[in-house]
C-alpha cells in the first residue's frame, strides 16, 4: 500500500505530465520529497518526468517542464503519478490509459493529483478504490464516473491507489506519507521547511468554511446557505428554508439583503448557475440534462437565466476557445 514503508530505498516515483497539468499539486508534491531527502540526509525518493514522448509539457499557467523520459523507458518505478490540471475530461490518450493499466497488472502503486483521478478512473484503476478530485470537479466526475467512489476529501490513500484533490493538498499527502513511512519527526521537519503550520490529514475539508468564504458568522445565514448547497437539484422553496432555520420568510430576506446584499432567490439562482458552469465544462450532458441536474423545469428558462448571468448562452459556453480561467467572472458580476 502507498505509504508503508518501501522495501527498498530510494522509492522511485514517475510523475506523468498531462498538457495544461496543476503546476501547485506537482511542484507540492516535488518538493516535499526533495526536503524529505535533505533534512534526512540521504535519498529516500528519486522522481522521474515522464511525457508521452519524451517532449517537454506546458503546465496551466504557461510554464514548461521538462520530460526526464517517454512513458515507454519508465520501466524501472516503483510508483506512478498522474498530474492533472485543466479541461482533463477533454485529454484523450490511450498510450497513457494502456501504459497506467499495464503498471497496475505489474502491482504498482498508481496514484493522481488534482484532476488526474479522472484518467485514472477512465483506465478503470480505481475500480473498488475510494477516490477524490478537486471540489470543482467533483459534480462533472460523479456524472462521468456514477460506480466509481468519489469522495470530498483531502486525500485518499486506497491499498495501492492513492488521489488528492489538488493544489497545497498535495503537500499534505506527501507529508502524511513520508511520516508513514519514515517517522513524524521528519514529516514535521519537512513542514516545518515548507512553512507550513499543521498536517492536515484526510479528514480536512478541501474547501474554505463556509464563514471563510463568505466573510460571515451569523449561524441562522450559514445553515440556509448549507440547505441550498445540498439542495441544489430540488430547490427548496423560501418558506421552507426559512422554517428550518427558525426564521420568518421576512427575516430572511433581511438576512440574505444584509451580508450578501442580494436576495434569497437570487443567491440561490447564482449557485445552481455555477453548478450549471461546471457540469458544461466537465461533462457531455445535453443542455436540457445540466438544467434538470441543477433545478430548471426547461431548457428555454435555464438559457435565459445563464445568458442573463454569464453573457452567453449554455451552447455557446461549450464552444469558446479561450482557457475558463479567462471566463470565470460572470457577466453580471462585471
Amino acid at each position: 500500500m502507498f505509504g508503508n514503508p518501501p522495501r527498498e530505498l530510494p522509492q522511485r516515483i514517475g510523475l506523468i505530465l498531462i498538457p495544461r497539468f496543476s503546476l501547485i499539486s506537482f511542484t507540492s508534491m516535488v518538493e516535499a520529497m526533495r526536503l524529505a531527502n535533505r533534512m534526512a540526509g540521504r535519498e529516500l525518493y528519486r522522481w522521474r518526468f515522464l511525457s508521452t514522448d519524451g517532449r517537454p509539457v506546458r503546465a496551466s499557467s504557461g510554464l514548461s517542464v521538462e520530460a526526464d523520459s517517454e512513458l515507454g523507458s519508465a520501466n524501472d518505478i516503483d510508483c506512478a503519478v498522474v498530474c492533472g490540471g485543466i479541461d482533463i475530461q477533454r485529454f484523450d490518450d490511450r498510450q497513457i490509459v494502456s501504459w497506467l493499466r499495464r503498471m497496475g497488472r505489474r502491482g504498482l502503486d498508481i496514484g493522481a493529483m488534482c484532476t488526474g483521478s479522472h484518467i485514472l478512473a477512465r483506465a478503470g484503476l480505481l475500480d473498488g478504490h475510494r477516490c477524490t478530485i478537486h471540489w470543482e470537479n467533483l459534480a462533472g466526475f460523479l456524472e462521468d464516473f456514477p460506480d466509481v467512489e468519489v469522495t470530498a476529501e483531502l486525500f485518499e490513500i486506497d491499498r495501492k491507489r492513492f488521489t488528492c484533490s489538488g493544489g497545497t493538498a498535495a503537500i499534505d499527502l506527501m507529508l502524511n506519507v513520508i511520516s508513514r513511512q519514515h517517522g513524524h519527526e521528519l514529516a514535521a521537519a519537512v513542514a516545518d521547511q515548507l512553512m507550513h503550520e499543521r498536517i492536515r490529514d484526510e479528514r480536512d475539508h478541501q474547501r474554505m468554511s463556509l464563514p471563510a468564504r463568505l466573510g460571515v458568522r451569523h449561524p441562522k445565514l450559514l445553515s440556509v446557505i448549507e440547505l441550498m448547497e445540498k439542495n441544489l437539484e430540488e430547490p427548496m422553496s423560501r418558506a421552507e428554508l426559512a422554517r428550518q432555520a427558525c426564521l420568518s420568510t421576512r427575516q430572511l430576506e433581511r438576512l440574505f439583503r444584509k451580508y450578501l446584499s442580494r436576495s434569497p432567490a437570487r443567491y440561490y439562482l447564482e449557485l445552481r448557475l455555477h453548478k450549471a458552469r461546471l457540469l458544461l465544462l466537465q461533462t457531455n450532458m445535453s443542455v436540457i440534462d445540466v438544467a434538470l441536474a441543477c433545478g430548471f423545469v426547461s431548457a428555454s428558462h435555464f438559457s435565459k437565466c445563464y445568458r442573463d448571468f454569464f453573457g452567453r448562452t449554455p451552447r455557446k459556453e461549450r464552444n469558446i476557445p479561450a482557457h475558463p480561467e479567462a471566463r470565470l467572472i460572470p457577466a453580471a458580476a462585471q
